[in-house]
């Protein structure tokens, strides 16, 4: 079967192309082994958040006594939780199979193998269009100092790394991840599914994934401990804010073991050097999130002639690879593991295709964590600019000085804005109340290259949280 493009991966980026490129008149294949919406759907974003919210809504419960409600009764019902959880992604779902079954697009499931740079078989069937956007995404990365885990999954894929023409499934890899591991180890897949409250939880890794996970169990009751092997947690964060998040959180009860080296992870416990000496955590679940890995293996990328490593597909910008006609975006191209970026950077391709001009700045991605408290951050941060020589000013405003943060009882957070020596905004990052809708309207801003005096003059309304960006930019 010819059709115009072919679309491998049904994730944001992969489902929001094909709406686009079918909006635009281009007969469109879209294929994915597993459901459709892909991992931030099923397994990542959307399931997490649900978590979220119930952890946000138990802290406010804990802290009602404080708004004048007393003697407040509430159990945990965990089961609920999950299922409420599941009707959210179930709903989600069923509104991008809608979005998949519109006039140009062809959805097919079933598991996908390039038969050359044009063509790709699913099953007995063929389908061959001129141009491709690979859109596989990532799986959770194990460690290698996991006891008594067999090597089987991870063998395969540093084979598939190497290049060599490996037959495995890489969806099945990504769905099977710790299938060898002990049943107490697990990632963050795993652990979406887990039918209880850990008593105990240990997690390897403060990036995204470990710190919202963390805020969620410790809401929920588990006695949580974070071990990272970096200096401060949440590296894309300006580390003036990641570091009073990370203190916000360690007073509502989570431990922090920062610059710890994890040597063994066994199950019941996490070993780590610390300051040149052994520590052990004991723990009934261990979260093992130390990042993700793109999804190269098992389609036949050498077929192809796709050049890609460890790291995932290289692309320009334009998210062409080295084979004309081919792109990759999201996960597996390693440029930035957000959904958000993915579906951009799908219609950022499908504009390449069409021939069309667009303004999508891909350089400015903002980003959110969604803990309790919430932290965001947009552009440089204040280490960055000094890393860089850049001639930068800090501006900061704290949620304890602002009248809504006060009247929600959220008076922990705040909000740096930093800006080059012309007066363009080229960062901001904050922790607390609000904090992904503040960075959201400074990223917006950054795309116009605002400077701080124009947003000085930009009426905010009262009372918001968003006032402190004003009140920011109004610092000398």
């Amino acid at each position: 079967m010819k059709t115009d493009l072919i679309i491998i991966g049904s994730g944001p980026g992969g489902y929001r192309a094909a709406e686009y490129a079918a909006g635009h008149g281009l007969g469109v294949v879209i294929i994915d082994e597993r459901e459709a919406g892909g991992t931030c759907l099923n397994r990542g974003c959307i399931p997490t958040k649900a978590l979220c919210r119930h952890a946000e809504i138990i802290d406010t419960l804990r802290e009602a006594s404080a708004l004048g409600l007393s003697d407040l009764s509430y159990a945990i019902d965990f089961p609920r939780i999950r299922e409420r959880q599941q009707q959210i992604v179930s709903q989600l779902r069923g509104g991008v199979e809608q979005i998949l079954v519109k006039p140009g697009i062809t959805m097919k499931h079933g598991h996908v193998t390039f038969r050359g740079p044009r063509t790709v078989a699913v099953g007995d069937e063929e389908y061959e269009a001129d141009n491709i956007i690979i859109a596989t995404g990532a799986r959770p990365r194990m460690l290698d100092c996991i006891s008594g885990s067999e090597k089987n999954i991870s063998g395969s894929e540093k084979r598939g790394v190497r290049g060599e023409n490996s037959s495995a499934d890489e969806n099945s890899l990504a769905h099977h991840s710790s299938l060898h591991t002990p049943r107490n180890i697990l990632t963050s897949d795993e652990l979406l599914d887990i039918d209880h409250v850990p008593g105990r939880l240990c997690i390897v890794g403060a990036g995204v994934i470990g710190m919202e996970f963390a805020s969620i169990f410790n809401s929920l009751g588990s006695e949580v401990t974070v071990v990272e092997y970096m200096k401060e947690c949440l590296p894309a964060i300006d580390r003036d804010i990641s570091g009073r998040l990370r203190k916000s959180l360690a007073r509502k009860g989570i431990t922090f073991f920062m610059q710890s080296a994890v040597t063994e992870i066994a199950e019941g416990r996490v070993t780590f050097d610390r300051k040149g000496k052994s520590q052990t955590v004991e723990a009934d679940t261990i979260l093992v999130a130390t990042g993700r890995r793109p999804n190269v293996e098992g389609f036949g990328l050498e077929v192809a002639g796709v050049e890609y490593d460890e790291k995932g597909i290289k692309t320009d910008d334009s998210m062409q690879t080295n084979v004309a006609g081919i792109y990759a975006i999201g996960d597996i191209n390693g440029r930035c593991m957000l959904a958000h970026a993915a579906t951009m950077q799908g219609i950022h391709a499908v504009n390449t295709i069409l021939g069309r001009h667009d303004d999508i700045r891909l350089d400015i991605m903002p980003s959110a964590i969604f803990t309790c408290p919430e932290a965001a951050g947009v552009g440089m941060s204040e280490e960055q600019c000094k890393a860089q020589g850049i001639d930068y000013t800090c501006r900061k405003a704290y949620h304890r000085a602002n009248g809504k943060s006060l009247a929600m009882g959220e008076a922990d957070g705040m909000v740096k804005l930093i800006a080059a020596a012309d007066g363009r905004i080229i960062g901001c990052h904050a922790y607390g109340s609000h904090s992904a809708d503040m960075v959201q309207e400074i990223s917006a801003l950054m795309c116009r290259d605002t400077t701080v005096a124009q947003l000085r003059d930009m009426v905010h309304i009262h009372p918001t949280v968003g006032e402190m960006l004003q009140e920011a930019a109004m610092m000398d």
